[in-house]
């Protein structure tokens, strides 16, 4: 779902992930104000629900405990700066919000859409979009790109679009805006994974 930020549709998408004793993911990729986030959501939330922040400036321990905590279940949200793009998949988080989704990369949304929809549970993917003004044309391509793309083997469609959407450059040049920079080289080779898989599973089903 790709909406605008909205207090009561992020409190109904946590409620609804509690009822079926799912764990969510909140993505706000600003340390500065992270803590605010925290409060709001609380503020929104029965008491109950336990609400985690993680972010790249903490100390390594308190992050592998926060973690820790929300792999066994005692932390119900996790609000994350994109640290958890590469993480663990978790079979119990199977929603995802991510906050001022505009002003991410078509690849860092998509790798942190993977975080979700691993296993066998039907899985949502919010992205929330800033309530300041109107998004840039690059912005709106992403997000409908993303939003158009979702089954297995989506990712090279994904990072291609990317490629189109930010001009190849040249490839090989230290001044390239392409393919592998914008996407990062090991998400690169996790696309390509991603894609022979896909390719691998239809010929199984031939």
């Amino acid at each position: 779902f790709v909406l605008e930020y909205d207090n009561d549709l992020i409190r109904q998408a946590i409620l609804n992930e509690i009822k079926r004793k799912g764990q969510i993911y909140f993505v706000h990729n600003r340390i500065l104000d992270i803590e605010k986030v925290r409060q709001r959501l609380s503020r929104g939330l029965p008491e109950q629900i336990k609400i985690g922040v993680v972010h790249g400036q903490m100390p390594a321990r308190q992050i592998e405990l926060t973690m820790m905590k929300f792999l066994n279940c005692q932390i119900d949200v996790l609000i994350s700066t994109a640290i958890i793009e590469s993480g663990l998949d978790i079979p119990n988080v199977n929603t995802l919000i991510v906050n001022n989704a505009d002003n991410f990369g078509l690849a860092d949304l998509h790798q942190l859409r993977g975080r979700v929809g691993r296993f066998n549970r039907p899985a949502f993917a919010y992205l929330l979009l800033s309530p300041r003004g109107a998004l840039t044309d690059q912005a709106e391509k992403r997000l409908a790109v993303l939003g158009e793309y979702s089954e297995l083997g989506s990712g090279f469609k994904i990072a291609m679009q990317d490629l189109e959407i930010r001009g190849a450059g040249n490839l090989l040049g230290t001044q390239q805006h392409g393919f592998i920079t914008a996407v990062g080289f090991d998400l690169y080779c996790r696309l390509l994974r991603e894609t022979v898989d896909a390719f691998r599973k239809i010929k199984n089903e031939k």
